[in-house]
């Protein structure tokens, strides 16, 4: 079995940019079995942004699931952010999974935006200031509705979507000053805990495309000024002993 994902994010589209990635969309059913979106859809969370997005990534052919990122917050919108990704046929996830069914098998996903905190060593924690601890505690929330949405994936394979990363690996290259707001060892945690089979983010605009989670599941930064193309496709083969992560070609705009 194998299926293939694309996946991009920090796609920040309005409407001076709207067409951008069309040209490439349009080739995705010969190259992807479905799209995943990691967040940072817009560039201030506005409805009028999200009916970009919606033109952009909606009627493409295959089955687009997306999470928002920070700046898709930003304006307070969310709730008619969503409605207009969903009514373009766009899967919008925080805290669930869906399942669907490929040609290569049953590919479940559970997403979630996120949140900072750092990463073992260099990290937050739920203490002293209640600014501090609901800080960190927003971020155990959002870890743990990861981790419930993947173990309730019955699926061939099982990928986690996020904004923020789930491990530092794929933020070098980004200020280390910034890392506590780029991402929280807890997403990593939780992936580890459910298991995954590839972890999927964006938001690290200067970081790097390739990690991996303490418990080994491959993770990938497909943060568009990271990927420079419209999108990166990443085959899931079922093999003896797991499941292999290969790159499966990538297309698009420079």
């Amino acid at each position: 079995m194998t299926i293939r994902i694309a996946a991009v994010g920090d796609v920040h589209l309005d409407q001076d940019v709207l067409g951008r990635f069309r040209p490439a969309l349009e080739r995705l059913p010969e190259q992807a079995d479905v799209l995943l979106l990691a967040g940072d859809l817009t560039r201030h969370g506005t409805e009028a942004e999200a009916r970009c997005v919606a033109t952009e990534f909606g009627g493409l052919g295959v089955p687009v699931l997306a999470v928002l990122g920070n700046h898709d917050y930003h304006c307070d919108e969310v709730p008619q952010v969503i409605r207009v990704l969903e009514d373009a046929g766009i899967t919008v996830l925080e805290g669930a999974g869906v399942v669907l069914e490929t040609p290569g098998g049953r590919l479940g996903v559970a997403g979630v935006k996120g949140f900072g905190g750092g990463f073992a060593g260099r990290c937050a924690s739920a203490f002293g200031e209640p600014e501090m601890k609901a800080f960190i505690q927003t971020t155990t929330g959002i870890a743990d509705a990861l981790g419930v949405a993947l173990n309730e994936l019955d699926s061939d394979f099982r990928v986690a979507l996020t904004h923020y990363a789930p491990v530092p690996d794929t933020l070098a290259g980004e200020p280390l000053e910034i890392y506590p707001f780029l991402g929280s060892y807890l997403l990593g945690q939780a992936i580890d805990a459910a298991g995954a089979d590839l972890a999927i983010h964006g938001h690290a605009h200067f970081g790097t495309e390739r990690g991996v989670t303490p418990g080994g599941v491959r993770v990938r930064n497909v943060a568009h000024p990271v990927l420079k193309q419209a999108y990166s496709v990443y085959q899931l083969h079922e093999r003896s002993g797991g499941i292999k992560v290969s790159a499966g070609g990538a297309t698009g705009i420079r």
